[in-house]
C-alpha cells in the first residue's frame, strides 16, 4: 500500500505552527554591545531585562461584554439608587425647615415668657382661661429654653 502525504501547503502550516507561540510571550529589553532592542527573545550576547510589557490582554482589564439583561438589571439598580437618594435629600430638606420653624415658634415663645407680661392659657377639663403663676411661668421658661436648644442648633 502506498501512503498518501499531506498537501505542500498543510505541511508548510504544520511547520509554521510553533513559530506562531512566541507572539503571546512577554516583550524583553536586549541589551548589548550594539545598544537596546526590544523583542520577545534576545539575541546571544545580549542581556535580557523584563519590561513587564505583554501583548496578551490581562484578565482584570479585558472585561467580557455584559448581556442585555445585566445591563439592564444594572440600570435599574442605579434609577433606584438615585431615587433613594433624592427622597432622602427631599426628607432632609423638609426636616430642616421644619426645624427652622420650630426654631423661631420656639424662641418667640420664650421672649413672651420672658417679658414678664400675662399669659393665659386654656384649662384643657373646663375651657377656661387661666394666668400663669410665677412658679408655672419658671417651669414654661425651662421648657422653652430647652426647645430652643433643641430646635435651634
Amino acid at each position: 500500500m502506498k501512503l498518501a502525504l499531506p498537501p505542500l501547503p498543510l505541511l508548510l502550516a504544520a511547520a509554521l505552527l510553533p513559530l506562531s507561540a512566541p507572539a503571546g510571550a512577554q516583550i524583553l529589553k536586549c541589551v548589548g554591545p550594539k545598544g537596546v532592542e526590544f523583542a520577545a527573545r534576545c539575541p546571544p550576547g545580549t542581556k535580557a531585562m523584563d519590561t513587564g510589557i505583554s501583548n496578551k490582554p490581562s484578565s482584570n482589564t479585558a472585561s467580557p461584554q455584559k448581556s442585555l439583561a445585566e445591563r439592564e438589571a444594572e440600570f435599574r439598580k442605579r434609577k433606584l439608587s438615585e431615587s433613594e437618594k433624592e427622597k432622602k435629600s427631599a426628607s432632609a430638606a423638609k426636616e430642616a425647615v421644619d426645624r427652622e420653624q420650630n426654631c423661631i415658634s420656639a424662641k418667640g415663645s420664650l421672649a413672651s415668657l420672658e417679658s414678664g407680661e400675662r399669659i393665659a392659657r386654656r384649662d384643657p377639663k373646663t375651657g377656661e382661661r387661666a394666668f400663669l403663676g410665677d412658679s408655672e411661668r419658671a417651669a414654661e421658661i425651662e421648657r422653652a429654653r430647652r426647645a430652643v436648644e433643641t430646635n435651634c442648633k
